[in-house]
This record gives C-alpha cells, structure tokens and sequence, in this order.
C-alpha cells in the first residue's frame, strides 16, 4: 500500500525520484537520513516526520505547515540553535523506532501546496548548516526505504489514527482475534466500531437472513433491492465492512453446542444474544476456554404508548467472573422481558458502544480507573449505573 500510495501521488514519487529517502509508515510520512548540526558542531543524521491527508490514497493538500523530527535539535555552524523553526518538544513515541523529538513551524504565505514542497524546504533550512561544514552531506542519497507496513488489516491508511497520533494506543489491538455472536442490532454496531480499529480478525456469526425490519435497527440505509437475494446478516454486513476492514469473516451459522469450536480461535467475545439457553451454552464454553467476553442485553417495554427499559453490559474474563450468576440469566423465562423483541437504532448503539468502549478499557486502549464489569443504562431514569469493580 505504501509504495503504491508513493507512485500514485506525484508529490511523494517527485520526492522519491528527487533522492529522498522516503517511506510511509502509519499514514506518517517519513523522510530518512537529513543530515544537521548537532550542539556540538558535529554532523548527525535524523528523521523529517509528517502526517499525511489523504483522499482515496493519493496525497492531498497538507493541513498545517508543522513538521516534526527526530533527532537532536538542529543548530547552526556554531553549535547555536536554529530559532527560527523552534516550535516543541514534544519527545512523543509514535511506535517502534520512530520518536517526534522536536516539532518545527516554518510557514510560507500560502501554506504548503504539496508535500514535496513541504519536506524540501525543512530539509534545506535544517541541512544547509551541515553542509556548509561538509559540501559531501545531502539528504538526496537515493537509496531505497525497505517498507515496513505493507500488511495492514485496513486497506486505506487509518489517517484518522495519524491526526490524532494514537498509532500506539491503537497497537494495543493488533493481533486480537473478536468474534461477535448475533448480528440483529446491537451486535451491527459492535461490528461499525471494531471494524475501525487493527484488530487482525473479526468473526461474525448469526444464521439469519437480512431481513426489512433488521434495515430499522442496524448501522447505514441499505437499498431496498438488497432484499431481493435475500443475504444472511453477516455476509451483507461483511460485504460493507470489507471495505473497510480485510479481516472479516463471515460465518452465517447459529453457535451451537455442534459447532461450538468455533469459538476456540478467538481472543475476545461479543455476546449479542436474545435467548437464555443459547447464551448459558456459549457462556458456559467461554468460561471453560477462559476466552474473556461481554454480554449485551436489551430489555425494553412499551407501557402507555411509550417505552421504558434498561440496556445492559457485563464484561467476564478469567480473572473476575463471580458476578456473572447474578447478572446474566442462562434460562429461557416466560415473563423474559426480551421476548418483547422490541429493538430501537438508538438504543442497540447505545448498547454497543457501552460494550465496545469497555472493552477498548480492557484492552488498554482508555484508561480505566475504576475497572467495573457491569454497567446499565435506564431509559426513563437515565441512570447510568456502574457495579462489580475489580477487587
């Protein structure tokens, strides 16, 4: 992706064919082996750093004129700091082997038109000190970056991640494998959110057709003619997320005790199932596997033409699963209060992002100070309810 992003953006390749050792890492371009003055008037070599926007994998117009670098702070011949860039100090870790030390802001009437424009003119103002103590020195070497991010689950770069530089909290979910079980309502908006983080793999699984009423109660405004071929849920929700996300799988079956296996390969669960047994089943497996998961309920009546009732979201891990006889029901009851069935857009987003967000928590992604495994949500009280915190 990254080479391919370099040829089809013409400032990018112009920076390239210029000599520019030049990579794309992590929606970040990096240019290689500027050569500076360091403090003690020697001549060192760092790391030009700049996030990219893009719009469908070509390079756009930059958004600021700030660049970031790695390495001590460029001086002039005499050792003196060169002021007239200085901005930060930010010493920020983007990931492995990449540090934004310094920040600089150097800004042209205009802005930057292109990002060729952009690093050449930060290179020169940083280089020409160096070069004035050695003419050999150039950043121009026209050596070839190795790229080191070919395999990424997205298949556009996650600019959004760059922006806001997250890329490593957002690390934390590289390699998980999430399966969610029930794909009617809650668990489609569990799907929008994982799907925008690098988790490596995300299973679905629910044996339903994609009906009318499901278009009511999910993510997006699916066309009327998808109905027509009458798809299961999780191959029409794969087909849209795949867009996005190259590492979901659609499995288009109920989880039963027969194919319960399935569930062995995963590294977290997402429970979105409205019956009783079913969930003690799967409940039962994933307690024995010792797979962590969150089971989502949705309880909702209508009462005087309006609606009340209560959404709820329980995490279990193998460290903390005591509270779990007192908050899920593994038997089907007459008066089960979800066999109403009554499901709202709002509230299954709702649901899923008080899901989604707590397992972000577990994972490591938010801060969680108070570690609860139990939340709820009362619609006509709007009581937001947090219990059974960690020991």
């Amino acid at each position: 992706m990254s080479q391919q992003l370099i040829n089809l953006s013409s400032d990018l390749a112009r920076l390239r064919d210029t000599g520019y050792e030049i990579e794309v890492c992590g929606g970040y371009l990096i240019a290689h082996h500027i050569p500076y003055v360091n403090p003690r008037r020697e001549i060192a070599y760092g790391k030009l750093i700049t996030a990219l926007v893009l719009n469908g994998n070509v390079t756009a117009r930059p958004n600021d004129h700030v660049i970031q670098f790695m390495g001590e702070h460029p001086c002039n011949k005499d050792g003196s700091i060169i002021t007239q860039i200085q901005h930060a100090a930010p010493n920020t870790k983007l990931f492995d082997g990449l540090v934004m030390n310094y920040s600089f802001s150097n800004k042209p009437q205009g802005g930057y038109a292109n990002y060729f424009d952009k690093v050449n003119t930060y290179s020169e103002l940083i280089s020409s000190p160096a070069r004035s103590l050695n003419p050999s020195v150039t950043a121009k070497t026209f050596k070839a970056v190795p790229n080191k991010n070919e395999h990424s689950v997205f298949n556009y770069i996650d600019t959004n991640a760059t922006r806001a530089h997250i890329l490593r909290a957002n690390a934390r979910f590289n390699g998980q494998k999430v399966g969610i079980i029930g794909l009617g309502g809650t668990g489609a908006y569990i799907l929008d959110m994982v799907a925008k983080t690098p988790v490596a793999d995300i299973h679905l699984f629910d044996g339903d057709v994609f009906h009318q009423h499901n278009a009511f109660r999910c993510p997006g405004a699916p066309p009327l003619s998808c109905f027509d071929n009458q798809p299961k849920k999780v191959e029409y929700l794969k087909n849209i997320y795949g867009n996005m996300h190259r590492g979901i799988h659609a499995q288009g079956v109920f989880v039963t005790e027969e194919n319960i296996q399935l569930l062995k390969q995963l590294n977290f669960v997402f429970l979105c199932v409205d019956s009783n047994r079913v969930r003690g089943v799967i409940i039962n497996y994933l307690l024995e596997q010792k797979i962590p998961f969150i089971d989502v309920g949705l309880g909702v009546n209508l009462v005087e033409d309006q609606l009340i009732g209560t959404l709820r979201s329980t995490l279990v891990t193998p460290n903390q699963s005591d509270h779990l006889e007192k908050r899920i029901g593994k038997v089907d009851m007459e008066d089960n209060e979800y066999a109403t069935n009554i499901q709202i857009a709002d509230l299954n987003a709702l649901n899923a992002m008080l899901a989604v967000i707590k397992w972000k928590k577990w994972t490591g992604f938010y801060q969680d100070l108070k570690e609860e495994h139990h939340t709820t949500y009362s619609i006509n009280t709007a009581q937001l309810l947090h219990e059974d915190y960690t020991a």
